[in-house]
């Protein structure tokens, strides 16, 4: 686990951009994506690059449970403002949030998954160390499943919503094993709020209570955080 602090958003999604940049240059072809607030200045580096992603698949993590694409709260939509709606790529794959079979989608999601194996998967943090939408207890060995979200991940997000009555309750999610099966890792984590969940996520023991605990075990994952995400961390590092 190799790891940067930055001073800001915006150098840490520099460092990940060329990261991927040259990630692709090299023959990557599936870029895994991630939604919430970490990604969007990385995304909009992508926007305003001349890189080619007309070659590139991309598979994002998760999707609200009862959200159509349509809906200005989905990671369907979100994805089409922040990035595919300005940017030609070859494929995307998303969870179906309106799925009649749960069960039957999140086969499909790991039917992708292993036609399309993920070359860079890109992550955020959740402040109980969460990753997707896998909540603490997750087993590690989890493929893409149904995910009941915690009451704070609920109360995080409630800021995407009008009110915490309005965030949807359940996710489908890619598993941890799904999420490790990746070649390569960007984790970004920033703000005050999420040093403690950094400190345990690198520091702490690899345990199911963290899920991003696991992440150390690893080859390649880079890990960018500001300085307020990192207050936490030993001063050996």
């Amino acid at each position: 686990m190799k790891l940067v602090v930055v001073d800001n958003q915006q150098a840490g999604s520099k460092i990940a951009f060329d990261v991927i940049a040259e990630k692709i240059k090299a023959g990557a072809q599936v870029l895994g994506l991630a939604t919430g607030s970490s990604p969007i200045a990385l995304y909009q580096q992508m926007v305003a690059s001349s890189l080619d992603f007309s070659r590139i698949r991309t598979i994002n993590l998760d999707e609200y449970v009862g959200l159509s694409a349509q809906d200005q709260q989905s990671y369907h939509y979100f994805m089409e403002q922040q990035l595919f709606g300005h940017r030609q790529f070859k494929e995307h794959f998303l969870p179906n949030g309106l799925a009649e079979d749960l069960v039957a989608e999140t086969e499909r999601y790991n039917q992708v998954l292993q036609a399309y194996p993920i070359d860079v998967q890109i992550l955020g943090l959740g402040q109980n160390g969460h990753i997707g939408f896998n909540e603490p207890g997750t087993p590690f060995d989890s493929q893409t499943h149904v995910v009941d979200l915690a009451a704070s991940t609920i109360q995080a997000n409630a800021r995407f919503f009008e009110n915490s009555e309005q965030v949807p309750r359940q996710a489908i999610s890619m598993g941890i094993a799904s999420i490790m099966s990746a070649k390569s890792i960007i984790l970004m984590a920033y703000g005050l709020e999420k040093a403690a969940a950094v400190k345990a996520m690198v520091e702490g023991p690899v345990n199911p209570d963290l899920p991003a605990s696991i992440l150390q075990e690893h080859d390649d994952v880079l890990v960018i955080l500001d300085q307020e995400a990192a207050s936490q961390l030993s001063q050996q590092r």
